[in-house]
């Protein structure tokens, strides 16, 4: 396996393309890395979950605003607006939509070789 290794979002892995919605995706072994962009109007329960199914969407994530402003209410009430250079972590369980008038760039990082720790239950 190469030590240094580099993909271009402009040539992904994959690319996901439901409405108002483009994820490029490059994989790196277990680690995916994400660029999402998503136009205004686009939110989570209109535009995602008619092509997955749940009620809300079931995956965590890890990532970084770097343009536009997201809101995201979880199933348990709790909810968090992020914004431009803003990191955020949000569990499994939740909506999402653009907030105003600008799309949203955003990148985000997923490792499905195991469960990140801030999620999991203390039980």
């Amino acid at each position: 396996m190469a030590n240094l290794e580099k993909k271009s979002f402009d040539n992904p892995d994959e690319l996901k393309t439901p409405e108002k919605t483009n994820a490029a995706v490059v994989n790196f072994g277990t680690v995916a890395a994400s660029r999402l962009i998503l136009k205004p109007g686009w939110k989570w329960s209109e535009c995602i979950k008619p092509e997955v199914g749940t009620e809300s969407c079931q995956a965590g994530h890890v990532g970084m605003i770097l343009q536009g402003t997201l809101k995201v209410v979880h199933d348990d009430g709790s909810e968090i607006t992020v914004s431009a250079g803003e990191a955020y972590s949000i569990a499994p369980g939740h909506d999402g939509w653009v907030f105003g008038d600008e799309e949203v760039i955003a990148y985000e990082f997923n490792n499905a070789g195991k469960d990140y720790a801030v999620w999991q239950s203390s039980e």
